[in-house]
């Protein structure tokens, strides 16, 4: 599999559905607009934060299983992160540590790879893509595509979560090891407005899936 991983308003999703169609394989999509919980979340965070991170993880290992016929196949969002930014919450005060604790205990045992039988089930992807972006062009991308609940308008307290999981997602990507991995700037490359920067990324792409002897 290849997974994508990045910021809000980072371009994930575009860039799924570009690298599927470029790819000849299938994309799988994070649950956002039919997800029940997450307006909720926005509303009051401390209460549904837990329920809304155990939600993704269902979801996000249901992608998993289904995306293992074909190591092309991408999914838009990365497993890995969702420990980053549940414990953002905790320590912003939108969750409690001891969730975040139990949540991070949750997902070890159950990306532990214990059998490796014919038909098991690998989480680990074969290329991770992370999407960079700055913190202006996160802010401008969010207020872009216009979902209520995340506006920072509806709720000033979202500009110092957006800030710091920015930063937070640095680091991230630096100290992530499960796989191979490649990082687009997506400053430089306005994959999702521009036709010559979308070929450019393709292009690094198909340089790096060539490389890992998967293209």
């Amino acid at each position: 599999m290849i997974v994508l991983s990045g910021t809000i308003g980072a371009g994930k999703t575009s860039l799924t559905t570009m690298l599927a169609e470029h790819l000849n394989s299938d994309a799988y999509y994070e649950s956002v607009d039919d997800n029940p919980i997450l307006p909720l979340f926005y509303e009051d965070p401390k209460r549904y934060g837990f329920l809304l991170q155990n939600y993704f993880l269902n979801k996000r290992l249901e992608s998993i299983k289904e995306a293992q016929d074909n190591p092309l196949n991408v999914i838009d969002r990365s497993i890995y992160e969702d420990r980053l930014l549940f414990q953002l919450n905790a320590d912003l005060n939108r969750a409690t540590q001891i969730e975040a604790e139990t949540y991070s205990d949750l997902l070890s045992n159950m990306m532990e790879q214990v059998d490796f039988s014919e038909g098991a089930v690998v989480k680990n992807p074969d290329l991770l893509i992370y999407v960079a972006v700055s913190f202006e062009t996160m802010l401008e991308r969010i207020k872009k595509r216009g979902r209520d609940f995340e506006q920072i308008e509806h709720d000033p307290s979202l500009y110092e979560y957006y800030k710091e999981l920015n930063e937070r997602y640095t680091n991230w990507f630096e100290e992530y090891d499960q796989s191979p991995k490649l990082k687009i700037d997506g400053d430089k490359f306005d994959f999702v407005e521009d036709p010559a920067a979308a070929k450019a990324v393709l292009e690094q792409v198909d340089a790096k899936l060539a490389e890992l002897n998967l293209k």
